[in-house]
């Protein structure tokens, strides 16, 4: 079976074609600014600006027509309320124009469900994006939440960072390249609450300090960096120890992190368990992910009526059943 899945919580319109094995198309174009952030407006007309030529490129990739495709997915929820309506309604009316089913998908678990077509079971997840932050793992038949943020994600800390020091977005990419040149750790509030996790301190402090003139952006970028990851990784582990699950994924736009991979690795290696983060294109927001997890679940016996797929913006992992595993 073909599925095609459309991606469109945030700034990143995707639409991805897939099997159950094997993606056949993946494409994106993502809304970035040279300062500033996303304006959900500006995400939602970006998105119905590019949606149609980005669908014919990603069939023209799969080489195939849009009578083939034999389920459409998209993302439901959560993100931006204008974003999400925008692939919402393009998804409904491709369903009834050619008479597909329909299914909704809940995107933070697309990001730990695309790691099963490359043969992992049943991970503990580490799911690190720009507004969302969640270490999942299946039990009891839907995806649970051992451990999250408190008040902004991950990304979104670092790409305010980023822009306190005024250069752009994302600025994941750009702090992840100061921080390899950083020299000294610089002590910043290090924020875990049980099993959740707080990065506003963390903010506040490195963006006081760079304020004051007195450190080098590169060891505060560093310092960030290593306080918050490490923070990640702790509330992961114990995650792990927790369920006594033997795999471990990193996913979401974040896992592109080479600091934080290697943090994650290592704590795995410890304890004697697999880690795996998938290749980059399937991290961060695509289309593909949607796909797979809607194909997964349809195929799981899930269904859905036009009504039923009302778009959600705060839309929990855990209200998921999930039938399909």
């Amino acid at each position: 079976m073909i599925a095609l899945g459309i991606e469109g919580t945030a700034h990143t319109l995707g639409i991805g074609i897939v099997t159950e094995k094997e993606v056949l198309a993946n494409l994106f174009d993502t809304l970035t600014t040279e300062k500033g952030g996303i304006h959900p407006k500006e995400a939602a007309e970006h998105h119905a600006h590019l949606l149609k030529p980005l669908l014919r490129k990603a069939l023209e990739k799969a080489g195939i027509k849009m009578e083939d495709v034999d389920v459409i997915a998209f993302s439901q929820g959560p993100g931006l309320g204008p974003a999400l309506r925008v692939v919402a309604t393009a998804a409904r009316a491709l369903a009834i124009k050619y008479n597909k089913p329909i299914i909704g998908v809940n995107h933070c678990i697309a990001h730990v469900e695309i790691t099963k077509m490359f043969g992992v079971k049943d991970p503990v997840g580490l799911y690190v994006s720009g507004g969302n932050t969640q270490v999942l793992a299946l039990e009891g038949g839907r995806y649970r939440v051992f451990g999250e943020t408190l008040d902004i994600g991950i990304g979104n800390a670092i790409d305010t960072f980023a822009r306190e020091l005024g250069i752009g977005f994302p600025g994941g990419p750009k702090i992840e390249r100061l921080a390899q040149k950083g020299e000294r750790y610089i002590e910043l509030p290090y924020a875990v609450k049980g099993m959740d996790l707080s990065f506003s301190g963390v903010l506040t402090e490195a963006v006081r300090k760079y304020r004051t003139g007195k450190y080098r952006v590169e060891d505060l970028a560093y310092s960030f960096q290593e306080t918050a990851f490490a923070a990640l990784v702790e509330v992961t582990e114990r995650a792990v120890a927790h369920t006594g699950k033997e795999e471990v994924v990193l996913v979401g736009g974040v896992a592109a992190n080479n600091r934080l991979r290697e943090m994650l690795k290592t704590m795995a290696e410890e304890r004697g368990i697999a880690f795996f983060v998938p290749p980059y294109d399937l991290c961060r927001d695509n289309g593909a992910m949607i796909a797979y997890t809607g194909l997964r679940m349809y195929l799981g016996g899930v269904r859905f009526k036009i009504e039923d797929t009302v778009v959600r913006q705060k839309f929990r992992t855990d209200e998921v059943e999930v039938v399909w595993d």
